[in-house]
């Protein structure tokens, strides 16, 4: 152990800050890999569980929606609880929603699985960001998140290509099955190592605000998610939407009233806190929007392997996950105006060809912007979020990264709702009548395979309207913004 890499924990015995922020890294990407896997594998989990697109996106919607309101959760825990414990307990509500998942047979039994992962994750992230802060000066924390990016890119491009692998040789629930040693292993790591870094502060737990949160962020989710079966119009997206917005609004009203809010608003006094945030939920919906969309594509339209459907997207996540590290460094020298403005211009033009979408498209094409969309999101989304979180106090750390995190996963979920509900409204609006069939089998087809397409294009482009919205905010960004910390 090193001078240079021993650190002292509050219990005041020495630890090295290179091993412990090891182990965090292995816990992120067990959680990312078991993310990522998902894309690949849905189109084959909905065919034999019987459920469409609308519906099979809630194993990725639900599961972020989960994430986001554990993350304030996981905040207010972090004060009552020793990060030592609080990691341990992370980590086995994720073995325990991996181990239900393996063992599924029903959908509601897959995505009940997938949510206690969830609840694990929303624990775990949040918890690992805050640690690094901590354990890192100020001068080096982009360096340090940047490490956090290539770690959370690596887990992208493995669990993409790994899951179409499994998918295509053996069968979905495996990919659960190998989560399960490396979770164990995990676990048992972090009880070795993780150490008492975060101080506690035994803040008061307000069980209403956590209820309103659910209830109001969940309405939404319902609300954005029931377009694809039921257009904008059903009662149910209507009172869905209606009801989420109603009670989101009160637990807004109820964080500014009451002394110890379960999301401190507070840290949004800071104008480049407030455009991180933001940046980093719509950029969530380009990202992983496109991740299960562009599969379902080349599945079911183009007819393409979930192994292949995988390559196609993990050089992208190779970009981001080299790039994440030299971004880092890079905006350590020279601030993040100019990365993310130029980030947000490559990730709006990989994005726009892929709503012209057609079953000629080359595939080197798809792959090329696929990686220039990477490229870009790689100098946008943890410059912005460090540059957002250097702007807090050390006391508002904790509170920062639950509000990010929190506020990114469930616009993520959301959007990414949004875009597979745009894509199966359209899909389902175009679709030939079944009796054509009998009729003309080939012409039902070619209309059939259009109406497909459609989708896939119409749900780019909403994702392309994201892209367009943020990088008309990051010209907003000042650097005035990026000196004023408050206080």
């Amino acid at each position: 152990m090193t001078a240079k890499n021993s650190c002292v924990d509050l219990d005041g015995k020495k630890y090295n800050r290179i091993l412990l922020i090891c182990v965090l890294l292995v816990g992120s990407f067990c959680a990312i890999l078991n993310h990522a896997m998902l894309a690949t594998a849905l189109p084959d989990i909905m065919k034999e569980l019987k459920v469409d697109a609308a519906n099979g996106q809630w194993l990725a919607s639900g599961f972020l929606l989960i994430n986001g309101i554990m993350i304030p959760i996981a905040a207010l825990l972090m004060s009552k609880v020793s990060s030592r414990f609080l990691y341990i307990i992370a980590m086995m509500f994720f073995l325990l929603g991996t181990l239900l998942s393996a063992a599924a047979h029903q959908f509601p039994v897959l995505l009940a699985g997938r949510m206690i992962q969830a609840a694990g994750t929303g624990i775990m992230i949040p918890l690992t960001e805050t640690i690094f802060l901590l354990v890192f000066p100020k001068e080096k924390r982009g360096f340090a998140m940047g490490l956090d990016g290539l770690v959370i890119a690596l887990g992208r491009a493995v669990g993409l290509t790994l899951s179409g692998w499994v998918v295509d040789n053996y069968h979905w629930r495996v990919l659960f099955y190998l989560l399960i040693p490396v979770s164990l292993f995990v676990l048992v790591i972090a009880c070795l190592t993780i150490r008492r870094i975060i101080p506690l502060t035994h803040s008061k737990i307000d069980y209403l605000s956590i209820v309103l949160s659910s209830i109001g962020f969940g309405g939404l989710l319902y609300g954005f998610s029931s377009v694809g079966n039921h257009g904008w119009t059903d009662v149910n997206v209507v009172m869905g939407l209606a009801i989420g917005t109603v009670i989101t609004i009160l637990f807004i009203w109820r964080q500014l009233k009451i002394k110890e809010p379960i999301v401190n608003l507070k840290v949004f006094r800071s104008p480049l806190f407030s455009l991180s945030v933001v940046v980093g939920g719509t950029i969530m919906t380009a990202m992983i929007g496109a991740e299960l969309v562009l599969p379902l594509y080349l599945q079911n339209s183009r007819g393409e392997s979930a192994f292949f459907s995988g390559l196609v997207i993990m050089p992208g996540a190779i970009v981001m996950g080299l790039m994440s590290p030299v971004t880092g460094i890079i905006f350590d020298k020279i601030g993040v105006r100019n990365l993310a403005i130029a980030g947000m211009c490559l990730l709006t033009i990989g994005t726009i060809p892929f709503m012209f979408l057609t079953m000629s498209t080359t595939y080197g094409f798809m792959i090329v912007l696929y990686a220039v969309r990477f490229f870009g999101i790689s100098m946008v989304m943890m410059p912005m979020t460090t540059a957002g979180m250097n702007t807090l106090p050390d006391t508002l750390m904790s509170d920062g990264i639950a509000v990010n995190n929190t506020m990114r996963t469930i616009v993520g979920s959301i959007g990414t709702s949004i875009l597979i509900s745009v894509m199966s409204n359209v899909t389902k609006t175009e679709l030939p009548e079944k009796n054509m069939f009998g009729s003309d089998p080939t012409l039902y087809n070619v209309l059939k395979t259009d109406a497909v397409l459609n989708g896939v294009n119409a749900a780019f482009m909403v994702a392309v309207s994201f892209c367009l919205l943020t990088l008309a905010l990051t010209f907003f960004i000042k650097e005035r913004h990026i000196k004023h910390r408050i206080q």
